[in-house]
């Protein structure tokens, strides 16, 4: 779970950041081409992608590309090439293509983005026509959202078009993310308000009667204030560099991981991104072919418990799988079941099932509305049942009728519960009944013990402030687990290998149904974020096999990936909360399954 106020979808970036850059290549007329050139917008799921096409007198065409969910500007393209109506370009550092037919005269481009399977993705000209008279409300505001211990300056770009309608897009400079579109744009009298659907994020507030200040509220895991000053220029975009690079080498055993990665990391220790100052604390775990290693590095210890966050999700999904083995669940069965009685009503149309809470696609929102935390540093301790069966009781459970994937922690909150309600138990006590003591993982819970205490490392911001423990009460599912990277490896072996699960609980009816429940949790069962799919929690990699989830409290980030052709695994646990870049242990984890794979791995700096 990442406490991100401007937090896009969790893993690997699909762009990476990379230097300005264009390409060149020959173009071909044609009456639908006459006045194809310039910039056009499109979506990948929940990414904005642009495209800057420019055409010179003799024909020539250069590109390039731009993620601003992602801080990505400028990425150059190759082999851009026109022929006929059909545009094609490359994007070799990210390993992507796009080919589109170009149609309406040149403002639309019909075609597939493809970066392991092809991705429709249709383009858009920016038409915009400015307003003759710019609204109260247009010109560039600038403030500083505080969050989870983090200042965030967010610049707002607001303009009006020739028919009076606004619109904006927002910059959050401190994250490198430029150009977030707005929707539901709304200025009426001194009231202005918009969304920003890509982070599921919100502002609401009013223009001040010398038009130089907007007074509001951002809303996003719970609400926060945030006033806006007019400003008389936009502060530029300053694009991330590019990615640097350490030598491949031979396929790295599990065994000597650790020695390479003390080398490869060695910078970084000493006066980079773990260096002292820093406070880091890295615990690491890898598995390859049966072998296994836990290290760590800066504060840590090879034993020390961390909370995992969002990785608790894939947890949920086992329970879940768990209780359809042992029949005393459904898979098609309705969220409504298994709620206290009367607490929603049955829906006229199609209801939420629990299939859909587990694969992200109940369309439940990321979080409640009612969700308003008493201490933000631990915002989840004082949101009770009774709190989210009023917000369930509310809304309601009709299920929209095509819910597309949205990453939703009060969904998997809602699963965890709703789970505990149908066994009689408390989710902690169902956690260890279905997967720990199955497992013989002592050291995954979500309440430590004194002697645990002692090993729970202190957790940090992503400045490098000290961070307050999260504690969970009703939304347990979404994110309640600490482990260690010892305990993980134990479960991560279970996912590529379930006969290898402990056998003093073999006989335990949570056992027996384990191997089962496990396969079930992989199958890949609807369409996730652009290039995967999800099975229960898991998010799967159809060009790479892999399996992956990660997780961010406010002052811990992890990873857990496997891959079951490759018969490797890993786990990443940092004692520092995900930040304006995204997080360091994303970055760790994809190295580590570089240097697994024999590839040259993404530089810790």
């Amino acid at each position: 779970m990442h406490k991100r106020w401007f937090a896009w979808i969790a893993g690997r970036s699909l762009f990476c950041l990379l230097l300005l850059g264009a390409c060149f290549a020959d173009a071909a007329e044609s009456q639908d081409t006459a006045k194809f050139g310039g910039d056009y917008t499109g979506t990948i799921g929940p990414l904005v992608v642009k495209v800057h096409i420019v055409r010179t007198a003799d024909g020539t065409l250069s590109a390039t590309l731009d993620s601003p969910n992602q801080g990505a500007a400028g990425i150059p393209c190759t082999n851009v090439t026109l022929n006929g109506t059909v545009l094609s370009f490359d994007v070799p550092s990210v390993n992507g293509s796009f080919k589109g037919t170009i149609a309406d005269h040149g403002d639309a481009i019909d075609g597939a983005w493809t970066q392991g399977n092809p991705i429709a993705l249709k383009l858009g000209r920016d038409t915009f026509v400015a307003a003759n008279k710019p609204s109260a409300v247009d010109g560039i505001w600038l403030g500083t959202l505080n969050a989870g211990g983090q200042r965030l300056r967010l610049q707002l770009k607001v303009r009006s078009d020739a028919t009076g309608r606004e619109s904006c897009e927002v910059d959050s400079l401190d994250q490198h993310a430029y150009g977030l579109p707005c929707a539901d744009v709304s200025f009426v009298g001194q009231a202005f308000s918009f969304t920003i659907p890509s982070v599921k994020g919100s502002w609401q507030g009013t223009l001040s009667t010398d038009g130089n200040t907007l007074t509001g509220t951002w809303k996003q895991l719970g609400e926060a204030p945030l006033n806006l000053e007019r400003q008389a220029a936009a502060i530029a975009a300053s694009p991330a560099s590019a990615p640097r690079y350490d030598e491949a080498m031979p396929p790295v055993s599990a065994a000597d991981m650790h020695a390479v990665l003390r080398s490869d990391f060695k910078d970084a220790l000493t006066s980079g991104s773990l260096a002292p100052k820093t406070h880091a604390g890295v615990s690491i775990g890898v598995l390859r072919n049966g072998e296994r290693s836990v290290f760590a590095f800066g504060t840590a210890r090879p034993d020390s418990l961390f909370e995992i966050g969002s990785i608790t999700k894939t947890f949920t999904g086992l329970m879940f799988a768990q209780l359809l083995e042992q029949g005393k669940v459904k898979l098609d069965e309705p969220l409504r079941e298994l709620l206290p009685p009367g607490t929603v009503q049955k829906p006229v149309g199609d209801e939420i099932l629990l299939v859909d809470l587990v694969t992200q696609h109940s369309g439940l929102p990321r979080m409640p509305d009612n969700f308003k935390p008493a201490d933000r540093q631990n915002p989840y301790v004082d949101y009770r049942a009774a709190t989210l069966y009023e917000f369930l009781g509310k809304i309601g459970v009709q299920r929209p009728a095509s819910p597309e994937f949205l990453y939703s922690n009060l969904g998997f909150g809602v699963l965890g519960q709703a789970l505990a309600n149908r066994a009689g138990v408390t989710y902690p006590q169902l956690l260890a009944r279905l997967v720990t003591e199955p497992l013989c993982m002592k050291e995954t819970v979500t309440a430590l013990s004194t002697p645990q205490q002692s090993r729970f490392i202190e957790g940090y911001t992503a400045t490098y402030q000290p961070a307050h423990s999260w504690e969970f009460d009703v939304l347990a599912g979404a994110g309640a687990i600490r482990s260690t990277a010892s305990d993980m490896l134990i479960y991560l072996d279970a996912q590529l290998h379930p006969e290898h699960a402990c056998k003093t609980a073999a006989a335990s009816p949570a056992a027996k149904s384990l191997a089962a429940s496990i396969e079930r949790t992989h199958e890949p069962r609807a369409e996730a974020q652009p290039g995967r799919r999800i099975g229960f929690a898991w998010m799967y990699e159809p060009s790479t096999g892999i399996y992956l989830h990660n997780g961010g409290t406010g002052g811990y980030s992890s990873l857990a990936m496997f891959d079951p052709k490759e018969d490797f695994a890993v786990v990443v646990l940092v004692n520092r909360g995900p930040g304006a870049d995204g997080g360091i242990v994303d970055r760790l984890g994809l190295h580590i399954g570089q240097r697994l794979r024999g590839k040259r791995a993404l530089k810790i700096e």
